[in-house]
């Protein structure tokens, strides 16, 4: 790992919120500096600027190549998913820049960060130091390995596998990354009375379930509504209609959270209605887990439509996890009618359950981006389409 002098990290502060490409055509300026790896550590900060700020805070903290920092995760993700296990000793099989071991750290009283990559392990190292995780010990291994080797029991293995294949494409099935999951189960419940799996959020829940069996919760984690992540808690004896949580983290700090079992889902009876006083569309976390009827059993709402995804209600649910609407008005797709109701021809467009997408709807009437405006374009209890008018909830007077 390379270890930079006093000069560089000062070149690294005094440029670290300029411009990369423009920094590197200036590189002659500084003919005794190695621009083009202080250039690297520069960008790798500002691509983690807003998801990992305690780590770019620190003017001392080593950031290993773009690609790490884009696969790691958010400090907000990785404070919640500490939030949900606890011990004596976690393991992180799959360790990366850290991050996640980091949060464990503060829940458990021993985290071993297991990492393949030896300058990856040993940046890693370097910074739990810095950063004052004096309970995480780093190791430079595989995952099997370390799990042949491993002769203790831990309390919660903790697996983020690679989801990149041999020419750095996107995978996402659970035999497709790296380690296997599905392979090493077996040996993963010799070592640990439970594992904490974390996967994409491309990869279909009902086919996870049905591979990993044992599976005692599941959580699906969005930040600031766009959905990051799902965490499988596997452990050899669970249950097999485990609690389903989706799980919104907004930029307050707060969040959104819905419980709710695959049976509670299927049995709950939803009624179906025209659009009322107030329109929900629920955040990207219920719609992943697959929340639909839950949804509309717990906070008391009616559907547009089975498959719209869209609610209704005469009174305001304040506590509605998503986006709340006031209705203005009900219309058809029709591009007169539509303008007519738009001087500035500006709106906010979302399709749910409607044939045309958003482009579509945009390029055949002209409605540009922007507004105070929000179109729903749906389909309704008749089989209709429709075009639900909204604004959006006015926010409480503190």
């Amino acid at each position: 790992m390379k270890h930079y002098t006093p000069e560089e990290k000062d070149f690294i502060q005094l440029h670290q919120h300029r411009n990369p490409a423009e920094l590197m055509l200036q590189a002659s300026r500084y003919p005794h500096l190695p621009v083009a790896e202080l250039v690297k550590q520069i960008q790798a900060r500002q691509k983690a600027a807003d998801k990992l700020p305690t780590w770019v805070a620190h003017p001392d903290v080593v950031f290993p190549t773009s690609l790490s920092v884009e696969q790691t995760s958010s400090e907000a993700t990785a404070a919640y998913k500490a939030s949900v296990v606890e011990g004596k000793l976690l393991i992180d099989l799959t360790g990366g820049f850290g991050v996640d071991s980091f949060f464990f750290a503060k829940r458990f009283e021993e985290v071993v960060h297991v990492e393949q990559n030896s300058e990856l392990s040993e940046i890693a190292a370097y910074n739990f130091k810095l950063l004052g995780a004096g309970n995480i010990d780093a190791v430079n291994t595989t995952a099997e390995d370390f799990l042949q080797n491993f002769t203790g029991r831990a309390d919660v293995l903790y697996l983020d596998p690679a989801r990149r294949g041999d020419r750095h494409e996107k995978v996402h099935l659970l035999q497709d990354c790296e380690p296997d999951v599905l392979q090493l189960l077996p040996l993963l419940f010799e070592k640990a009375d439970a594992v904490l799996l974390k996967t994409s959020p491309m990869l279909d829940i009902e086919l996870a379930l049905e591979q990993l069996g044992s599976t005692a919760q599941v959580w699906v984690i969005a930040l600031h509504n766009e959905c990051k992540e799902v965490l499988y808690l596997l452990q050899p004896h669970a249950a097999t209609n485990p609690a389903r949580h989706a799980v919104n983290l907004l930029p307050d700090g707060s969040l959104q959270s819905l419980t709710f079992h695959r049976e509670q889902e299927e049995q709950t009876s939803v009624s179906f209605a025209d659009p009322k006083a107030y329109l929900y569309e629920p955040n990207s976390a219920i719609l992943k887990s697959g929340a639909y009827r839950s949804v509309a059993g717990q906070y008391g709402l009616h559907k547009l439509h089975p498959n719209s995804h869209l609610y209704t209600s005469d009174q305001l649910i304040t506590d509605f996890p998503g986006r709340a609407f006031v209705c203005q008005g009900i219309g058809r797709y029709n591009k007169k009618e539509l303008l007519a109701r738009l001087p500035q021809r500006k709106a906010n467009i979302t399709v749910r359950n409607f044939p045309d997408s958003v482009a579509e709807i945009r390029k055949k009437t002209g409605i540009k981006e922007g507004g105070e405006d929000y179109l729903f374009f749906s389909t309704d209890m008749h089989q209709k389409p429709i075009v639900i008018y909204c604004r959006k909830v006015p926010a409480p007077i503190k």
